[in-house]
């Protein structure tokens, strides 16, 4: 069966009401029965993730629009708009935002480990006209 969403459609959450990253979440393993989560994540400007680890999973970022860094453990690698970079299991990271606006990666996590019901219990946000303009313009270029 395939599945698909609108952009009118994803559900967008912050983990905590304060955080300076937001994720619309456009594939999981709770509606669509999936092995991984696939989401747009919106880091605001010199936003920042906590330090976070995942045991199994591994976390691939493509950068849609932006610049940023993210350290793990000694390492530390600069990206941009179009990089991309996988975070294996078992590595401490942080990922932050460097731009002069928002970030914008789409982000996929194998498996899932408990992230979108992590993401779901948080706070419902939305997307602004911002957001929906370069995710439209991502998606017209055919980045993803």
């Amino acid at each position: 069966m395939l599945t698909s969403n609108s952009l009118s459609e994803l559900p967008v959450f912050r983990i905590n009401p304060n955080d300076s990253n937001k994720f619309a979440v456009l594939f999981d393993n709770i509606s669509e029965k999936l092995p991984f989560i696939s989401v747009i994540e919106i880091f605001d400007k010199g936003g920042c993730t906590p330090p976070n680890l995942h045991k199994t999973a591994y976390e691939m970022f493509f950068v849609l629009q932006g610049k940023g860094f993210v350290k793990s453990g000694d390492d530390a690698v600069s990206f941009s708009t179009g990089m991309s970079f996988v975070v294996p299991p078992g590595r401490w990271h942080e990922v932050t935002n460097v731009s002069d606006s928002r970030l914008y990666t789409l982000t996929i996590m194998v498996p899932d480990e408990e992230f979108l019901a992590l993401i779901r219990s948080g706070v419902a946000d939305t997307l602004d006209a911002e957001d929906i303009r370069v995710i439209t313009r991502s998606t017209a270029n055919g980045v993803f």
